[in-house]
Order: C-alpha cells, then sequence, then structure tokens
C-alpha cells in the first residue's frame, strides 16, 4: 500500500477537495474525498499498490489509470473512482436532461435544453437521427424494448412514440393539462404509463393511441414513475371494475410515484387500490424497484430511502451523501446507481465493501444514468455524455 498524506494546498480549495502529493516522482493525484465523515480526522489515505504502476511520472503529474481504489481505514472507508472511458461531446450543444440506451447496446437517445432529442450510436457517439415534433424542452426519453421505438415526453404535455429507423413520429397522445415529466413501459410496449405536473398518471394503449385511464391523481407534480413486478407477498388489491382488454400486462405490477409535495405513492397498477403512502424529508426526484418488494426514491434534500413494500413505515435504510438532489436511480446488478445535483454519481453493490464514485461531472449535475451489459452511460448539465467501463475497474 501506498501511503498518501495531505498536502499544505488544502486550504486553497473548496471542502469537497482535497490534494494529495504522492512521494518522489509520482506527481499529484487529485482525489474526490467526499465519502470520508471527517476531514479532520484523517490521517492517511492508502492506495492499493498494484496501482502505482499506472500512475504518469511526468512532472505534470497526471493520474493516467481509469480506476483507482482508495481507503482510509482509520475512517473505515473504502471507495474505488473510474475515470469515463470515452466522452461524448458532440451529441447536443447545450445541457443533456435524458438518456437511454437500446436493449441491444447499438443505439442511444438523448434530450437537451437546445430543443433537440437526437438517437446517435452508442459505441462512439455519432448522430443517426434528429426526432422532431416537441413544442418546447423534451423532459424525458426511453427506449421501448425492442430497441426500435422510442417514447418521449415534452414540457408540451405531449407523448410522443417515434421510430428510430427513420424518426418518424408514429404515435401521439394528448390528455395530459402539464409538462410530461417521466413515463414507464409496461412489459413489452403494449401500454405506457406518464407522470406528469399536471398531478396525474395515466396509463395509454399504443395501439389506439388513447388513454385507458387516470391511474393517480395526486394534486402535485408527479416528479417520477416506476412500473414493477409485484411479490407474491404484496397485496395489490382488486380492482372495482373490469379492467379494459386493452389493458396488457398490467396484472400483479406495482406503479410508484415519485412526488413534489414529498410524498411517495404506491399503488396496483391494475387494481388502482392503494398500497401505501410515504411522507419523506423533502420533494421526492426520482424512484425505482429494487425487486418485488425493495424500492429506492431519492429526494431533493439527497436522501435515498430504501422502503419495503410489506412493511413501508419506516425505511429499511435512509442513504444521505450529501444535501444535493438526487437526481436518477437506477436497479443495478445486486445494488443500485444514483446521481446527484452536485456532480456526484456512484455505483452501491451489497456484496462489496465499497462504493464505486463515476467521476468527470465536477460539480454539474448528472440528470440520468442508462447502462447495457458493463457499459454505464451518464448525462450532465455541461453537455456531455459520458461512457464508463466497468472492465476498467
Amino acid at each position: 500500500m501506498l501511503e498518501l498524506k495531505p498536502s499544505s494546498v488544502d486550504s486553497k480549495f473548496s471542502t469537497t477537495m482535497q490534494a494529495y502529493v504522492f512521494p518522489r516522482c509520482f506527481g499529484t493525484a487529485w482525489v474526490l474525498t467526499s465519502f470520508f465523515p471527517s476531514y479532520s480526522d484523517l490521517d492517511t489515505v492508502l492506495i492499493t499498490s498494484n496501482m502505482i504502476a499506472n500512475f504518469c511520472c511526468e512532472p505534470a503529474g497526471w493520474v493516467q489509470t481509469k480506476s483507482i481504489h482508495i481507503s482510509c481505514p482509520k475512517e473505515n472507508a473504502s471507495s474505488k473512482f473510474l475515470a469515463p472511458y470515452t466522452t461524448f461531446s458532440r451529441i447536443h450543444t447545450k445541457s443533456i436532461t435524458c438518456l437511454d440506451i437500446s436493449s441491444g447496446g447499438g443505439l442511444g437517445v438523448s434530450s437537451s435544453t437546445d430543443g433537440t432529442m437526437k438517437i446517435w450510436q452508442a459505441s462512439n457517439g455519432e448522430l443517426r437521427r434528429v426526432l422532431e415534433g416537441h413544442v418546447f424542452d423534451v423532459n424525458c426519453c426511453r427506449f421501448f424494448p425492442s430497441g426500435l421505438v422510442v417514447l418521449s415526453g415534452g414540457m408540451d404535455a405531449q407523448l410522443k412514440i417515434w421510430s428510430a429507423e427513420d424518426a418518424s413520429c408514429v404515435v401521439t397522445f394528448k390528455g395530459h393539462k402539464g409538462g410530461i415529466l417521466d413515463t414507464a413501459i409496461v412489459d413489452r410496449g403494449r401500454n405506457v404509463v406518464s407522470g406528469s405536473r399536471d398531478g396525474t398518471a395515466r396509463l395509454w394503449d399504443c395501439g389506439r393511441s388513447a388513454c385507458l385511464g387516470v391511474l393517480a391523481d395526486c394534486g402535485s407534480s408527479i416528479n417520477g414513475v416506476a412500473v414493477g413486478a409485484a411479490d407474491n407477498s404484496v397485496n395489490l388489491g382488486s380492482p372495482e371494475q373490469m379492467p379494459s382488454e386493452r389493458e396488457v400486462g398490467t396484472e400483479a405490477k406495482m406503479l410508484l410515484l415519485a412526488r413534489e409535495d414529498k410524498k411517495l405513492q404506491c399503488l396496483g397498477l391494475q387494481s388502482r387500490q392503494p398500497v401505501f403512502l410515504f411522507i419523506g424529508s423533502d420533494a421526492f426526484n426520482c424512484c425505482t424497484f429494487l425487486s418485488g418488494f425493495l424500492l429506492l426514491a431519492g429526494t431533493q434534500d439527497g436522501n435515498i430511502y430504501q422502503l419495503d413494500v410489506r412493511s413501508p413505515r419506516a425505511p429499511v435504510q435512509v442513504i444521505h451523501r450529501s444535501g444535493a438532489p438526487v437526481l436518477s436511480l437506477l436497479s443495478f446488478r445486486d445494488g443500485f446507481i444514483a446521481s446527484q445535483g452536485d456532480g456526484s454519481c456512484f455505483i452501491v453493490q451489497q456484496d462489496l465493501d465499497y462504493v464505486t464514485e463515476l467521476t468527470g461531472a465536477d460539480c454539474d449535475p448528472v440528470y440520468k444514468v442508462a447502462t447495457w451489459e458493463k457499459q454505464i452511460y451518464t448525462c450532465c448539465r455541461d453537455g456531455l455524455v459520458r461512457r464508463y467501463q466497468l472492465s476498467d475497474l
């Protein structure tokens, strides 16, 4: 192990950064240390010795390795830092608010505050299609399971379905009275769900371009939605009316709504019956399912709540790394990926005793994360799409 001691220039930088100077020729390594609970108690930082060969010994002192494992034994803290494998800078000219990767990993789709939504080659960021038709900003976009069709929602209160092959808009849904903030696809995509600023969540029939019903009317903006299969132990209730024959794949599904009024709401997708209503510390921005009974939800004040649907009164745990808004949550392997408004993006896996930090965004918010196999893609306020390769760990 190599011992790193804090340099004398720490006071010149913000408290979220510290500089550590390598002995002799190893140069200067800049390390994000926000995961250390107490800077004043930090005596030494340890780096695994097998990483030393990867450090550049040039006078500039840049670290050339893509990943580094740092631990602080005194604080019982450990973390890996992973640099982007590549960065795409020519897709958009302004902040990128959402992105997704197709099921085959070949294509990416993203939306931006420059008013555009684009499809690009996931391997190199080469532009393939421009999807034009929304008025104002596009808030959310995602591929259908086929990877050939895209679903988007915008501030124009419209939900649209696009062909990824020729960029044509094949379906437009109208019914919301406010901007659409998030969407979810049910099974293979015969039905989709949308959440809006108007406080409603709606179920749509893609084949007939029709609304099948208002799933919830919250009276508060719905910032995030998620659909997941329910464990047999979860009571979803029974529908008061016979479901439409156009509803496909809604049985035994839960719908999760992240609301602006500090409430996290769960209901049966087919039954429309309430499962629970949880009150958090601040507005909920995003949510996702980890399993048939475990879920995550992130708030504006930086809390990540893990809840058990079967006993939701008290959280299983609350993760708080900073006061920055939690902007996205994504189930990943046996853990999850989270991004926040301070530029942090990290992977938590239950079978590992450390967190993997995805670096590069500095202090710009990371709005969305998408994955395909061992590749992770992020989009950021700085207008860049970053691709990380987990094989670099």
